[in-house]
């Protein structure tokens, strides 16, 4: 293949390079802590930073600055444009070294993606959510005894969907990287809307299974897909806050949840049909109309934007599109290392499996969510068993989802305040060891202590935006982010099926039983945490020993045809 001459020009300067197309698929990163590159700019500053000229927010990384960032070298400009080229990234015709813009116009135009991208993804997490967390208002009007069920069984009945949402984590979320997100999501929206509506007409425990197994096969993979698409359009620093606000969908839910449930509980009778058999409808009449709406909301990329429903000239404008590739490529060139519509091979899926670094985020993801689990899913139950009211019971958790939207925003920002995760994010489970430690030691304690116990613990920091965020970027190629999201997601997935079987029948109404495995876990939990901080700095220092024995010419050289990919790089740094 003869050699690829490409040119970059603004209005003063022109730049024209030569470089050899015999390099492999390469990928470059992005790190926390990086060393000095072969730029002789600290790819913290240059990668997190803008580039290219104009006035630079320092506080925010908005803005670009003149020659100060990953593509000020042109023989790494060139090469990383031959690669875009080469993988037919969707947005590379807006790719520009030597583009220039103001902090004012990227801020301005990071608000106006929250409010299109960000929103919407809200939304549409909402009407996941609502669907999952129904079952645990239904169960509060008599729902398990006019089926002829009990706590095990609706255990059993957790437990299905959390296996069929499991096993199709990874196969729905390679599917969307395929097609795209933006053509997949509405399809899984409209389908679980349908499969919720059906629990209208279950009358046995046999129908119950098969419908949860149904609504778990089409849930599979949304939240990994939905990360994904904001990866598109968000710089790594700007995660971790927008998936916090992605995650307030929870607390969001579970009040509204609650308050609608409170009225539509009460329609018992009306036709002959139970309260809840209403609510699952009404609920899913609701996500019908909002996965109808993704087929013409969720745009593929930020150049991509145009249709006949976003309008003919589309969200951005050719400048905005500029300013969107390229703040993104300068804090991560590796994000055009695909196609938004391509799909991974079965060698970049075993690649990906085998990246052993990202494996203790995993293992935290299993065990970070089982303690505060069974308390949630059961809370309305067990203020059904303390003499409340069906109404009673359900509004009494609102406080709870309140705090705990709360304590997520607060938590993910000061995550993103001090670049912290490791130990900001363990405070979610100090938080937890004090109430569950009291919830054990005071196990026949009245109506109102226990119940604000459950509120405390209920209420606890979430950390979910922070570890996803986490995940994301220490994947460092979107090959591997697409891939390991969904794994992240999937041993989340096992943890909710372990903590679906803590609290047991025999074990009712207290589950001092569980409450004591549970609080078992959140001592573990924190021990994790910690580990997984220092295995982290523990890589970097070793990267960064082999990176300083290497000249500058070295270094340059590694750079431009290195065979290691994602977090294999030495020129990358984890995250922690």
């Amino acid at each position: 293949m003869p050699p690829l001459e490409i040119t970059f020009q603004d209005e003063k300067n022109t730049i024209s390079t030569t470089t050899s197309t015999s390099f492999g698929f390469l990928k470059d990163v992005t790190g926390v802590s990086s060393p000095a590159s072969v730029y002789q700019v600290s790819l913290t500053e240059e990668l997190v930073g803008g580039g290219g000229g104009g006035t630079k927010d320092a506080s925010n990384n908005y803005g670009s600055t003149p020659d100060h960032h990953v593509f000020s070298d042109p023989a790494i400009a060139a090469y990383w444009a031959e690669v875009y080229e080469r993988a037919g990234y969707e947005n590379r015709h807006r790719f520009d070294p030597l583009f220039q813009w103001d902090a004012s116009e990227e801020r301005k135009l990071v608000r106006k993606m929250d409010f299109r991208i960000v929103f919407w993804a809200w939304i549409m997490f909402c009407s996941l959510d609502l669907h999952r967390k129904s079952i645990n208002r239904a169960i509060s009007d008599d729902m398990l005894p006019e089926l002829g069920m009990n706590t095990n069984d609706f255990n059993y009945g957790q437990t299905i969907f959390l296996a069929a949402f499991l096993l199709a984590e990874l196969p729905s979320g390679l599917v969307a990287k395929k097609l795209g997100a933006d053509r997949f999501v509405p399809m899984q929206i409209v389908s679980w809307s349908i499969l919720s509506g059906a629990q209208v007409w279950i009358t046995k425990r046999a129908h119950f299974y098969v419908i949860k197994a149904l609504m778990g096969f089409a849930m599979g993979g949304f939240i990994p897909e939905i990360v994904l698409w904001l990866t598109y359009f968000y710089k790594s620093n700007e995660m971790p806050l927008r998936l916090a606000f992605f995650w307030t969908a929870l607390s969001t839910v579970n009040i509204a949840g609650s308050l609608m449930a409170a009225g539509i509980l009460q329609m018992r009778g009306i036709r002959g049909w139970s309260g809840w058999q209403w609510l699952f409808l009404i609920e899913a009449l609701m996500s019908f109309v909002v996965g109808i709406c993704a087929f013409v909301l969720m745009p593929p990329g930020p150049c991509q934007t145009k249709s006949w429903f976003r309008g003919k000239d589309g969200w951005f404008s050719e400048r905005e599109e500029f300013i969107l590739v390229n703040r993104l490529l300068r804090d991560d060139p590796s994000k055009g290392d695909m196609n938004n519509r391509e799909g991974v091979s079965a060698q970049g899926l075993l690649k990906a499996l085998k990246e052993w670094e990202m494996w203790p985020l995993y293992i935290v993801g299993v065990c970070a969510y089982i303690p505060p689990g069974p308390p949630g899913e059961y809370l309305s139950l067990i203020l059904r068993t303390h003499g409340f009211s069906v109404f009673q019971a359900n509004l009494l958790t609102i406080p709870a989802y309140f705090l705990f939207a709360c304590n997520l925003v607060i938590l993910s920002y000061f995550s993103r305040r001090f670049k912290e995760r490791g130990f900001i994010a363990s405070l979610s489970q100090w938080w937890m060891l004090s109430f569950f430690a009291a919830i054990v030691a005071l196990p026949d304690a009245g109506v109102w202590v226990r119940y604000a116990l459950l509120i405390g613990i209920l209420s606890y920091p979430y950390c979910h935006a922070i570890l996803v965020a986490w995940t994301a970027e220490n994947s460092n190629s979107v090959q591997t982010r697409a891939v390991s999201t969904a794994l992240y997601i999937m041993f989340v997935q096992d943890g909710n099926i372990i903590y679906d079987n803590i609290y047991r029948e025999d074990d009712k109404p207290l589950y001092k039983r569980g409450n004591k495995v549970l609080l078992a876990m959140v001592c573990l939990n924190i021990v994790l945490f910690y580990l997984t901080k220092a295995f982290y700095v523990w890589r970097n220092k070793v990267k960064e020993e082999k990176w300083k024995a290497m000249t500058p010419e070295e270094q340059r050289d590694y750079v431009l045809t290195t065979l290691d990919e994602g977090p294999k790089r030495l020129d990358f740094r984890f995250a922690h």
